[in-house]
Order: structure tokens, then sequence, then C-alpha cells
């Protein structure tokens, strides 16, 4: 079974102008935990999910570090304190989005579609060609295909 075959043809999605006030809203309106992310032209540009959007609410985390000598050595975590700052003084989407995305085509199969959820630990994969969405599937969409694959077995 392909990636067109049982995704949402209805993708909400957010302009990476938009305000993170609109981007809650839109998301809580909507009943969703995330949604694609595209530029004036309508192509995908990143993901903002309701994990981007705490980052407004809370600390950045600090990152780990051994002090020798009077100097400071990372041992990790630096990029991710500058991208939690970053998130923190966010004022649009395009500031606290994801921009490493995972995407598919639509004639990508649903086994390597789970695959890629299940690697890269996202809920949802949206469906492109050309740079354009024309759907998105979730982890509750392959679920559902397992289920009616299990009952017609």
């Amino acid at each position: 079974m392909l990636a067109r075959d049982i995704m949402n043809k209805y993708v909400i999605i957010i302009q990476e102008d938009s305000s993170i006030e609109e981007t809650a809203r839109i998301l809580t309106e909507n009943n969703i935990s995330g949604a694609p992310v595209v530029n004036k032209e309508g192509k995908i540009v990143g993901m903002v999910t309701e994990g981007d959007l705490l980052h407004q609410d809370t600390n950045p985390r600090a990152p780990a570090f051994l002090s020798i000598l009077g100097a400071f050595i990372y041992i990790e975590g630096i990029d991710r304190y500058r991208n939690d700052f970053k998130k923190l003084a966010a004022t649009v989407t395009s500031e606290i989005m994801t921009k490493e995305l995972i995407t598919v085509n639509g004639d990508a199969e649903i086994e390597h579609v789970a695959e890629l959820m299940v690697k890269h630990g996202i809920k949802r994969v949206p469906v492109v060609e050309n740079d354009i969405i024309i759907g998105i599937i979730s982890r509750a969409d392959i679920i559902k295909t397992m289920a009616s694959k299990a009952k017609t077995s």
C-alpha cells in the first residue's frame, strides 16, 4: 500500500509568518499536535508542533559543562541551549518551527513511512510533490491501516 492510499488529503497548514499565538490557536481549534509550515509560494519549509510552542513558556535547558582551571568545557547541550533560547524569543512561526523535515512522496510504501516515524521519533509525515504538500500521514493513519488489514485477514 502506498502513502497516497492512506494519507489525509485535508491538511491544516501554517504560514511561516504567522504569529506564535495564531499558530497555537490553529493547532488548538483543530485539535492537532502539529502542522506543516509553508512559505508564500505554498512550499513546505518546516513543521511546528506543540513541543515547539512549549519553549515559549519554559526556560532554556542549561548545557552540561565542566570547569577546569577556570575554563568551561561544554560536554553537550550548547546547541540545544541556543536553539531553546531562539525559540523562547520567537515571535513568528518560522523562528520556532523545526526546519529539518522528513517527507515522502505519494508513491512511498507505508512500511517505509512507519519506519521513518519510528527511526526519527516523529508523529506525522507530510506527503509532498515538488515541495508542495498533497497530504499528511499520522501515526493514527498507520495504525488504522494495520487494524483494517487484521480484520480482513
